[in-house]
């Protein structure tokens, strides 16, 4: 890669770099499938089949099975295939189990911000707000996580920002931890004895199709469930208990609604994929390798920050950067969404970076995925590029 000065503008121009990424795919979600990914490894005998005929509740039963082992999700929760993704699987239990307690609400970034609107104008449960901005976290130390039940999401999406553990949660809590974990799953250790109520969904991590969710409930939150009724009605969708019972099927693979049998063919593929690499464990290495390769390059580089403000809170899958250059950060706000918003495109239209934007209420920067199914070559191939974007957008404010 070579520097020419562009002594009219008294900024350097960066020549194209000569590689680019082999799969340049790193959205957000979807994300990137797994190397190697051919639709002709996915099964086809359940394909065109009742998802309730034995071959069907087969397959969602192994996709299952298949996730306790990946996630090593203790044997006595519960996991269950649920509709409209990692959303409809947080909906299906802040409808179905908020009620008999106070509500403590962790919010610091845009999913986090969507339970709040549930919680406080839908459902109007009391509750208080602990809140940070994007970057940062709030104090955890203050959420009473004994005396309320806890809605979080462990890794902030939109804002590339996580929470470092789950110590700051009472384990002699009598409220339930309900942890929106759908793009921490498959790349960070979940502190099981913790959570009651975790969610996630295979497109955000593992490549999936979207459409799906996963819905793991502990015995706590199981115990909620058949002792109490609220007093909202609920739709079909969102109905877990039956005579004050659980409905065991629909953790069994009796799912609520039909799924798309490809969908989870092609997650019984990224499981078995999952699997042998060590489980999750394998999938958290080659992300933290992600992570390590983009902090390396950050630490070199004048223009760009992390968007977490704390090292312990960086993100290893959704990683946020912004722009931090004066010649950007001068500029009014939408001047900086506009630079941002040409970054990502001049990548895409380069075919080096496909749906890096950021967050549209994030700082204004890129987001980039850095999850188990994308490639540490690819990161480093197309960190030059982000050089190189970045060097060609700012000579044109000059």
């Amino acid at each position: 890669m070579t520097n020419e000065n562009n002594a009219g503008a008294g900024v350097n121009i960066i020549a194209q770099p000569s590689t680019k990424p082999a799969d340049p795919r790193f959205s957000s979600g979807p994300t990137k499938k797994r190397p190697n990914w051919s639709a002709s490894n996915l099964a086809t005998e359940s394909l065109g089949r009742s998802h309730r005929s034995k071959i069907g509740k087969n397959r969602l039963a192994l996709a299952i099975d298949l996730t306790r082992e990946v996630l090593n999700v203790p044997a006595d929760y519960r996991i269950g295939i649920v509709p409209a993704s990692d959303t409809g699987a947080v909906e299906m239990a802040l409808w179905s189990m908020l009620g008999p307690k106070p509500v403590a609400l962790v919010a610091f970034e845009s999913f986090g911000e969507e339970w709040v609107t549930d919680v406080v104008k839908q459902l109007k449960v009391p509750n208080e707000l602990h809140k940070a901005g994007y970057g940062d976290l709030p104090d955890l130390a203050k959420v009473p996580t004994r005396t309320h039940d806890v809605i979080f999401t462990w890794n902030g999406t939109t804002s590339g920002v996580k929470v470092p553990n789950a110590d700051w949660i009472a384990e002699d809590r009598e409220g339930l931890a309900i942890c929106d974990a759908t793009s921490a799953a498959f790349a960070q250790e979940l502190d099981w004895a913790k959570l009651d109520v975790i969610t996630l969904s295979w497109q955000k991590a593992l490549g999936g199709e979207g459409g799906h969710g996963i819905l793991i409930l502990s015995p706590r939150a199981v115990e909620r469930l058949e002792t109490y009724s609220p007093p909202w009605p609920l739709p079909k969708i969102f109905r877990m208990t039956k005579g004050g019972k659980l409905i065991e099927g629909i953790f069994k693979g009796e799912t609520i609604n039909t799924p798309s049998m490809l969908a989870v063919e092609d997650y019984i593929d990224a499981l078995l994929w999952a699997k042998d690499l060590g489980g999750y464990k394998g999938l958290m290495a080659r992300a933290d390798a992600n992570l390590a390769a983009i902090e390396a390059w950050i630490a070199k580089t004048d223009w760009v920050e992390n968007l977490s403000s704390r090292d312990d809170t960086k993100s290893n899958t959704s990683v946020c950067i912004k722009v931090v250059d004066k010649r950007v950060t001068s500029l009014d706000a939408d001047g900086q969404e506009a630079f941002a918003k040409a970054l990502a495109s001049a990548l895409e239209k380069a075919g080096a970076a496909l749906d890096v934007g950021g967050y549209r209420a994030a700082p204004p920067g890129l987001r980039i995925w850095a999850g188990a199914t994308v490639e540490t070559s690819d990161i480093i191939a197309l960190l030059p590029w982000l050089d190189w974007a970045f060097a060609t957008e700012v000579a044109k404010l000059s």
